[in-house]
Formats: structure tokens, sequence, C-alpha cells
């Protein structure tokens, strides 16, 4: 199978190899007393592992292949890498292995257990959308609930690192990088990297020297998504933004995107990017520096508040631009703050509370999710359906991360569930 070569690194790391069973081609017992560091980097597979070969005392690397001769196919035996390789591991033992030194390498058949063998092509090869489905409802609760929380943190040290690179590009200004990622989370899965590249063609420091007026906000806001190009449309506010506009593109050299790049179709009326933007641009000028309003309010009532800015009133008797529509309130509902809550404000408290070293951010991030109902989507409906129901926004984003980064690209051999369904379940049809 595809993946065999890994499955040879999981059996040696957990030492799941069956008793007795390692021998060199010489004849010689092999104990593992330690199989070292998993490497996932160039070089070779394991470093500082001990390993007693007859009564001798090895300490070295590791290398493993599906057969010996791959070790010249990689041209290991040019590398001055792998001159530290104490043992050789390979499923079919076919030719002789050297170092760059000319040293003879000793080399052992790995033998695979037939059971662990079985579960990992089930699970591998399965055709589910979450391989190990059936087998979820048998797992102790006490080991879900850790693993759960494992993955939730995992999934903010996930998002900080998209956070950092933001932070980098932006001379570690976190009221830019606020701006940036809150921008690209107003796109709602629909718009999301067309509303971060509004963000980024469009500095924050322009629209906080506009924070006293929210036309003048809106217009930033309008015309660098590209929506302001139509000349043809009579409408008194669109025109009066068209030249607004027009006046500050000049003042502050911008270039604009084009609009036909934003998303609106299969979108209910109220997800429409033009009052996504007509709600970001009411909330940017309300909020002045939104991020640090974050940083002093704690309390889920007091997040909420801050995310309650009201469009102008073009936008309660409009969904775009030059087509009247009934009255009605266009501020953000309760379930978009969630999706704001969650993928914004947690992980910039979290990200900020690692760079500064204050636990307390990091914190409250978690407590942030804790106190948050959980998402509704599909991945978490797939797992409810399992048994696995989320308590909170913090299960949620850890079945989502299960989800995303390990069901998804079959990384079983490196969960925790799926380690131990290939360690206990005998059969796993």
């Amino acid at each position: 199978m595809g993946t065999k070569e890994e499955l040879l690194h999981y059996v040696w790391k957990y030492k799941l190899l069956p008793p007795s069973s390692l021998k060199t081609i010489e004849g010689q017992k092999v104990e593992v007393i330690d199989p070292g560091m998993h490497n996932s980097d160039a070089g070779p597979d394991f470093f500082n592992a001990k390993v007693k070969i007859g009564d001798k005392v090895w300490a070295g690397n590791v290398e493993i292949h599906r057969s010996s001769d791959e070790w010249v196919k990689h041209g290991h035996q040019n590398d001055k890498a792998y001159n530290s390789v104490i043992l050789h591991l390979s499923e079919r033992v076919n030719a002789l292995v050297t170092n760059q030194r000319g040293l003879r390498i000793p080399q052992c058949l790995i033998i695979v257990p037939e059971n662990i063998r079985n579960n990992a092509d089930y699970l591998l090869f399965s055709r589910s959308q979450i391989p190990c489905k059936k087998f979820l409802s048998t797992l102790p609760v006490p080991m879900l609930s850790s693993y759960l929380s494992a993955l939730s943190v995992e999934r903010l040290e996930r998002k900080i690192n998209d956070i950092y690179v933001h932070l980098e590009r932006f001379s570690h200004s976190w009221d830019e990088v606020f701006y940036v990622l809150l921008t690209r989370n107003f796109g709602f899965g629909l718009n999301t990297v067309e509303f971060e590249n509004l963000a980024l063609s469009l500095p924050f420091r322009y629209i906080l020297r506009h924070n006293d007026n929210l036309f003048q906000v809106e217009a930033l806001m309008f015309g660098q998504a590209g929506m302001l190009e139509d000349d043809r449309l009579d409408d008194n506010y669109y025109n009066r933004l068209q030249k607004e506009y027009s006046f500050l593109k000049a003042k502050y050299k911008l270039k604009n995107r084009q609009g036909f790049l934003l998303k609106s179709m299969r979108a209910r009326p109220r997800s429409f990017p033009q009052i996504r933007i007509a709600q970001l641009a009411a909330l940017l000028q309300q909020s002045g520096r939104l991020f640090s309003l974050i940083l002093e309010n704690e309390e889920l009532h007091q997040l909420r508040a801050l995310f309650q800015a009201d469009p102008s009133d073009y936008w309660k008797t409009h969904y775009s631009f030059g087509k009247t529509s009934p009255k009605s309130g266009k501020q953000l509902g309760k379930a978009s703050q969630n999706i704001l809550l969650i993928n914004t404000v947690a992980p910039l408290l979290f990200a900020y509370g690692k760079k500064t070293d204050t636990t307390t951010y990091c914190d409250r991030a978690i407590h942030l999710l804790e106190s948050m109902k959980p998402e509704r989507n599909n991945v978490v409906d797939e797992f409810a359906g399992t048994g696995i129901v989320p308590r909170h926004a913090l299960d949620s984003q850890a079945l989502i991360q299960l989800r995303k980064e390990y069901c998804d690209t079959r990384k079983c051999l490196y969960c925790r569930i799926g380690h131990r369904l290939l360690t206990t379940v005998h059969d796993g049809k």
C-alpha cells in the first residue's frame, strides 16, 4: 500500500513488533531500548535511538525502508548524514548496506503484526469520510475528552502560525493583523479570500484617519472592493460614494480590486457582500482600535456588544446598490457574531498571549470558546451521528481539527483514536 513505509515507522516508533522478532541478518538478537525520536525532515528516520545488538549497546540513528535496495536508490551510501545510522530496518532484505565510510550497517527484517496491518489497511483505505466512524462509540469518555482538549489547542496553534506571518508583515502591529483577520472572516466562507485581499489593499491606518465619518469609511471599503465601477447606476448614495472614493483613492494612491470577484450566488440577501461590507465599515468606524477593546473586555456579553454596529441608514432599505427593499435592520446576527468570535477573537487572544508570554490571554481564548455553543456544520453533524456530540465551541473546533488534519488526510497513524484502534481492535472489518 502507498503508506507502507509510514506503517513501518509507526510499528517501530511504538515498539509494536512481535516479541523476539528482531534479529540481524547474521542472526544476532536485537533489543530495542529506545526507538529514538521520529524525524519528519531530511536525514535518518529516527534520531538518538538506543539498541542492544547481541551483547553490545549502540546509540545513534535508525533508517527504515520497504526493501534494503532503497538505501542505494536514495543515495544514502554517499551521504555523510547517514554515517551515524546504527541499524537499518526493512520488510525485505535484498541487499547489503554501507555508509559513506564504507562500513557495513547491521540490518534487520521488520515484521508488522497481522492485526495491525489489517486495521491499518481498513483505516487508511476506508471510503468513509471518518475512517473509524463505527468504532467511535466504543471509545472511553475520559480518553475522548482528553483528546478533544488537545485537538482544540492544536487548532489554535495552527491558526496562530498564520497570525504570526501577518504580524511580521505589518511590523508587529496587532491592530493591523486583527483588522486583516476580521475582514477575512467577514467573508463568511463564501468570500474569505476576497475580503482578506480587500483588507490587504486598504491599510487600517487609513480607516482610522476617517473613523469620525462612516460615509468616508464606506467609500474606502466599497471602492477598494471594486463595487463603485458602474457609471450607469442612477442612485444618489452610490454616486456620492463614487465621488468620495475617487478623491480618497487619489489622496492615498490606492489600487482597487475588481468587484466581479466577490460572490453572492446562493447567498441569502443578508449575506450579500454589499451588506457584509456595510456591516464591517460600521463596526470599524464605531470601534476604532477594536483589538484594544477586545483585550479590555473579558466576558462573552461584552465582546458581543462590540460587534453590534448599525450600518448606515441606506442599508435599512437596500440589500444591494440601487434596489430598494422593505425596511429592516442589518446588524450582525448572533450566528455571524459567533463565527467572528470563534475564528477571529479567540485565535488573536491566544496568539497575543503566546507572543507576549501572558497565559491569561490564552486562558481567556479557551474560556471564550467554552462559553459558546458548538458550531453547526457538516463536520460537527457527522461526528454527532457517531455519538460524539460537542459540548461547546471548543469541542466543535477540536472536531474540525480532527476531520481536516487527520481524517481527510488519512493520518490515522498520527491520531490518538487511530492508534488506539490499531493496537486494540483485532478485526477492522
